[in-house]
């Protein structure tokens, strides 16, 4: 016989593996959640909070619900269950993911594959770069932004991590955009 608590939990369970079966996180999966959550295991002011909540956090929102979501309705075994519900589609798709990846890992057409996609990637990346700049040249060229362009550079040249160019540059932005 199943008890209530085991009743939440499988709830929470096949709640979350839908939401996360047909979508992966962001506006789709709250919207879906919504639908669902209400009506299942909280109230419409507790989801509001635990979305403005999640958003506040750095993470997959899907996760962050999951972890609200199931631990409001059933303590920290529902919030287990609202996990396993949620990385459960992701992880069995990574691992088919993987197993076909296998099967042609080495092939000549998948390294041809990879091959021309570079460039075109790459080439994406500097029309973006050059529509911004362009946009941006129609402006006369400040000094602070010959100043980033070199220290960027320098940043290159010296091989320097990015966690310290982003933080740096964040700094310099402060500094030089007030």
């Amino acid at each position: 016989m199943k008890t209530p608590e085991s009743r939440t939990w499988l709830k929470l369970f096949w709640l979350f593996l839908k939401v996360n079966t047909l979508s992966t996180s962001g506006p789709a999966s709250i919207g879906l959640l919504y639908k669902e959550a209400i009506v299942e295991t909280m109230t419409e002011s507790e989801f509001i909070e635990a979305v403005g909540f999640s958003n506040v956090l750095p993470g997959s929102e899907a996760l962050k619900l999951a972890m609200f979501v199931g631990y409001s309705a059933g303590g920290m075994s529902g919030m287990s269950a609202a996990l396993l519900g949620s990385i459960l589609p992701p992880t069995l798709l990574m691992l088919a993911a993987v197993s076909m990846l296998e099967k042609v890992q080495g092939k000549i057409w998948l390294t041809n594959f990879i091959d021309g996609m570079t460039p075109a990637v790459a080439m994406l990346m500097l029309m973006i770069g050059w529509k911004i700049f362009r946009n941006d040249i129609t402006k006369a060229i400040k000094k602070r932004t010959v100043l980033i362009a070199a220290l960027s550079l320098a940043a290159l040249l010296l091989n320097i991590p990015s966690p310290f160019v982003l933080i740096g540059a964040g700094i310099l932005g402060v500094v030089l955009l007030r």
